[in-house]
């Protein structure tokens, strides 16, 4: 398999430029062909979550619906227990098949971080999304330390494998504003752990481009999703999350601009409900649009 060299060039280039674009020549497939043509579309890789993908179908004719679509790569979950074994081999053959990356793996909150890097290694990918955990039956700053001790334990496996960890903010009442982010990342002082910034995720506290500012080169991948206020106020928190790419409260001309500002160069992956191919192709649509790829 063909892709920790391409790890390893991508993961260079993200510590030479502290965002997350592979090497200059290497441009997404779509925006090479030309497919695309706006500010954005030699700059941000667009994938999904692979779970978003329903239709009954095998690795391998997923990850080809997926490339037909114009997406630049996909992001699993983790599977670490040994009864996953088989799946993550298909899947892992069906991307270097397809030649469809496999940029990352989400291992949410779960400790065993190096687990992920390793199963992050054996796909070619370049980072492992993590969740910091929020025990409120414990005092803030003890959970605050104990999150930290939990990624610190990993760090060393993150370098020799070269995998960023990449902390994600959530809805857990924790990290929820930039400066906490920042002080949570800096702390931790290594190049291989830094932010997986959910653009949507903020809105209920804040506004995703102020964030982007206080962050800076510190943000190496994006989540996508929208969210409306107007929805959230009216039907329930969560019922924000259900409104298209471009039409909730996401000020997303905004949030390019602090993009190009910090010359953000990487994957950008969609987080929202999935379904079929026409689904998928709706969502493809929308990030071209909110994202001007």
């Amino acid at each position: 398999m063909s892709y920790p060299l391409q790890r390893r060039t991508f993961v260079g280039q993200t510590l030479t430029a502290a965002a997350g674009l592979v090497a200059a020549g290497n441009l997404s497939p779509s925006a090479a062909a030309g497919n695309r043509s706006g500010e954005f579309s030699d700059r941000i890789r667009k994938a999904v979550k692979y779970h978003m993908v329903t239709e009954k179908l095998s690795a391998l004719d997923k990850l080809k619906m997926l490339k037909d679509l114009g997406f630049d790569g996909v992001e699993p979950r983790a599977q670490l227990k040994p009864a996953d074994a088989g799946q993550v081999k298909e899947l892992a053959k069906a991307s270097e098949t397809t030649g469809l990356p496999i940029h990352g793996v989400v291992n949410s909150s779960n400790p065993d971080i190096a687990g992920a890097i390793d199963q992050a290694r054996l796909f070619g990918a370049t980072s492992v999304l993590h969740v910091v955990r929020y025990d409120r039956k414990i005092g803030y700053m003890q959970n605050y330390k104990e999150t930290q001790d939990i990624i610190r334990r990993a760090m060393d496996h993150a370098e020799k494998n070269e995998i960023q960890i990449l902390v994600e903010n959530v809805w857990a009442s924790y990290l929820i504003e930039p400066l906490s982010m920042v002080r949570f990342i800096d702390e931790l002082n290594s190049p291989w752990v830094q932010v997986y910034f959910d653009v949507g995720n903020v809105v209920r506290w804040g506004w995703p481009q102020h964030w982007i500012e206080v962050l800076g080169k510190r943000v190496a991948k994006l989540d996508i999703k929208e969210y409306d206020l107007n929805v959230a106020m009216n039907e329930g928190m969560r019922k924000g999350f259900g409104m298209p790419l471009g039409e909730g409260s996401v000020e997303w001309d905004k949030v390019r601009k602090e993009l190009l500002k910090i010359d953000y160069r990487g994957w950008a992956t969609a987080e929202v409900p999935g379904g079929d191919r026409k689904r998928l192709a709706d969502i493809a649509a929308q990030m071209d649009r909110v994202l001007d790829l």
